[in-house]
């Protein structure tokens, strides 16, 4: 499951990067904004929600009086415990990046479909205002019942791996050099006769 939606994430980037490459070429600013959600379970019945949005713009123009909004998480649901879902910016330059973050947390059980943050920018200082969404996310399940992950075995692995490698080639090393060889074994048997 964590596969695909690796897969899923990649292959709405690399779209978003072709359209990209295919915008540069004109006038004007193109904004792509990357949409990050990750789960944090607190305690049991609370889990909080770490919200980041970066936003690049990959035109060849600067875009003016940049704003995000990113309210579509229900005050049903959320209770914001840090930062703001809207941020702006006097202007975003070529080539540069901003990001924006938050946290929210959540004590409803239930999968919940985040909508995409939208974003606000003006061409030149007075064009009118244009949009652009930043990339969706998987539905979010809050609270779900998740089977433990393993990271138990990854630690010891990170911990001790290179110990154990080591170990395991000076070991082989000793092995091949004080082991008789069968080829000197058959030499002494015929030297005897």
């Amino acid at each position: 499951m964590m596969n695909s939606k690796v897969m899923a994430a990649i292959s709405v980037m690399m779209c978003l990067l072709s359209i990209s490459a295919t915008f540069a070429s004109s006038d004007s600013p193109f904004i792509v904004a990357n949409k990050k959600v990750s789960l944090n379970r607190l305690k049991s019945g609370i889990e909080r929600v770490s919200v980041s949005i970066d936003i690049y713009n990959q035109g060849s123009a600067t875009a003016y009086d940049v704003s995000l909004t990113d309210s579509e998480w229900s005050p049903k649901i959320f209770n914001l415990v840090s930062g703001n879902t809207s941020r702006s910016w006097e202007k975003l330059d070529v080539g540069s990046t901003v990001s924006h973050s938050f946290v929210l947390e959540s004590n409803v059980k239930g999968v919940y479909h985040a909508a995409p943050a939208v974003i606000k920018f003006r061409t030149h200082t007075k064009a009118s205002l244009q949009e652009a969404f930043s990339s969706p996310i998987l539905p979010l399940e809050i609270l779900a019942d998740r089977p433990p992950e393993k990271k138990f075995q990854w630690r010891l692995l990170a911990k001790y791996g290179s110990l154990v490698s080591v170990l395991t080639i000076v070991v082989s090393f000793i092995y091949l050099v004080a082991s008789p060889s069968k080829s000197s074994g058959g030499k002494a048997g015929k030297k005897r006769r």
